[in-house]
């Protein structure tokens, strides 16, 4: 790969269009992403999220429009991209059969990397799995498939990692343990692009938040600018109830 320092967004993707047919799916996409940052393109269903990630992980191609990662081209740079990048699916792709160390290992060895064994050991440390390191993929949680889902696609250091919504099918404890994953990733400096559907999960994660609606970017902004849209809110008197636990202490305590 030509080496080439990075000055400008890690992620930037301007005008970016796709067809299929008579369905309009991406109509003039904008947004960058901050090296080090963690962006959520937010949206329902069908909104062309998907779409957005294949065509910067150099899978689909646009029908106009350009997008760069840490300054490569998608188009005419592919191969340089596809060094600089990591995908995880919206499924877990992990091999049931292996333990978790030996999906680690693999990967790290179709990497051509030296030293597979120490790379595994290192990532699943930093996963928090170590413990079920030997253990069938098949006897693992759905939040401990995810971790070592993401574990496997940082196998080679990338700077740019895409999630595609990464909590789905998960349970709320499971999706508490990806999204500490997911910080600690930008903690490390990995730019971070995050598709989901989920409001709250853009809330928790996102240093900014873009909402892609019918194939158009129709906001775009921190999580405060996104709320100064709103008016401000009004103060109402609300008559609050008294929970268990007041009924509780107010007779433990009547009773000294």
């Amino acid at each position: 790969m030509t080496a080439r320092p990075n000055t400008g967004p890690a992620i930037r993707v301007q005008g970016l269009e796709k067809s299929y047919g008579e369905l309009k799916v991406l109509r003039g996409v904008d947004f960058d992403v901050a090296p080090g940052s963690i962006f959520a393109l937010l949206g329902s269903n069908g909104a062309g999220k998907t779409t957005v990630v294949r065509i910067l992980a150099t899978l689909l191609k646009a029908d106009a429009g350009t997008a760069s990662v840490n300054g490569f081209d998608v188009a005419t740079q592919p191969s340089d991209v596809r060094e600089l990048i990591s995908l995880t699916g919206q499924f877990a792709a992990v091999d049931e059969i292996l333990s978790g160390r030996e999906n680690l290992v693999l990967i790290a060895k179709l990497r051509h990397l030296k030293d597979p064994g120490a790379i595994a050991d290192d990532l699943l440390r930093r996963f928090s799995l170590t413990d079920a390191g030997a253990r069938r993929v098949s006897t693992y949680s759905g939040g401990m498939r995810r971790r070592l889902d993401i574990a496997m696609s940082l196998i080679g250091n990338p700077p740019v990692i895409f999630l595609d919504e990464p909590t789905t099918g998960l349970d709320p404890e499971a999706r508490l343990e990806v999204w500490e994953t997911v910080k600690g990733l930008a903690g490390r400096g990995t730019s971070v692009l995050l598709t989901t559907q989920t409001l709250d999960e853009a809330e928790q994660l996102a240093d900014r938040i873009a909402i892609l609606h019918q194939g158009r970017i129709i906001v775009n902004g921190t999580l405060a600018e996104l709320k100064q849209l709103l008016p401000p809110a009004e103060v109402e008197y609300v008559e609050k109830q008294p929970t268990l636990e007041d009924v509780f202490l107010a007779v433990v305590g009547s009773k000294k």
